[in-house]
């Protein structure tokens, strides 16, 4: 069994929880919607990463939409004590499968209402606002109104901890004032580290960062470099690019997120995969061209 307290672990909300997440977005269909090909298989992924260590889980009401959490729903609940779920609202997906912005209070709480229906939970762990900006990458403007009306949900006791996702140094200050911010949650990888000295900021205040996209997404990390770096460890190049993020910034939690069990697998054993100062400063170079 693959040991995941070998990569340690960080503060969530109210839990420290094991580095090593999961991602939920693949469990629906193509291009996150509608339903999976294989529902059981999505059930057994789940119940497989609980089995194996997993204490938390990244999903949406809006990936689907309604499916990965109603698929968590059947495959996980009741829930463990330690398990936490932790959403997102801001978006919501049109007929067309289209990514659209629902940012104002009374589309906050009916995303709320949505998640903790589909999760069959009273309260939700964590809330990430997603602020829609670029489609992956953070634009600047004030989120004040939504992050307040979210904080007022807080109040009500329907979530309990809240975070950002997609968001920039000067939003993360913005909603430090308004209500405590648990994690962020923006795209970063081994090829895009725009992000950088924004990770840095929030370990030092003991912020979580989550990137999205670790392995790339929808258009997966390829590199030569990455490739014989792999090779050489006798590993695959997406194992190397999960253990580098977990060597760049203790503060970083992964979700990496799949809907093969063998993919899996591979992903969790990342945690055992320790990387040189050498390898490490290899790997730097790979996306050193986009910080030039």
């Amino acid at each position: 069994m693959t040991n995941l307290d070998a990569a340690g672990s960080f503060r969530l909300g109210s839990h420290n929880v094991k580095r090593m997440g999961y991602g939920a977005m693949q469990l629906a269909g193509p291009g996150v919607f509608g339903p999976p090909k294989d529902r059981e298989a999505a059930i057994a992924v789940l119940r497989e990463a609980v089995a194996a260590g997993v204490d938390h889980i990244d999903t949406s009401d809006f990936y689907g939409p309604h499916v990965t959490n109603q698929i968590i729903r059947e495959a996980l609940h009741p829930y463990g004590d330690d398990l936490v779920i932790v959403t997102k609202i801001g978006a919501v997906r049109g007929e067309d499968a289209s990514w659209n912005p629902a940012m104002q209070p009374a589309e906050l709480a009916s995303a709320v209402h949505d998640n903790l229906r589909n999760l069959g939970l009273d309260a939700l762990d964590v809330v990430n606002l997603r602020i829609m900006g670029d489609v992956h990458g953070p634009s600047e403007g004030s989120i004040e109104a939504p992050l307040t009306a979210l904080a007022e949900l807080q109040q009500q006791g329907l979530v309990r901890h809240i975070g950002l996702s997609n968001a920039t140094s000067k939003q993360i200050a913005e909603g430090r004032g308004i209500c405590e911010i648990v994690c962020v949650q923006n795209l970063y990888n081994l090829a895009h580290r725009d992000d950088d000295a924004l990770i840095e900021e929030l370990a030092t205040q003991g912020t979580a960062f989550v990137p999205f996209f670790p392995l790339g997404g929808f258009t997966p990390l390829q590199s030569s470099t990455l490739s014989g770096v792999a090779e050489r460890l006798g590993a695959t190049p997406m194992q190397v690019a999960l253990a580098w993020l977990l060597q760049r910034s203790p503060n970083i939690l992964l979700i990496p997120g799949t809907s093969s069990l063998g993919h899996l697998r591979e992903n969790l054993a990342a945690t055992e995969l320790k990387l040189s100062e050498d390898v490490v400063a290899e790997l730097d170079g790979i996306g050193a061209a986009d910080r030039q």
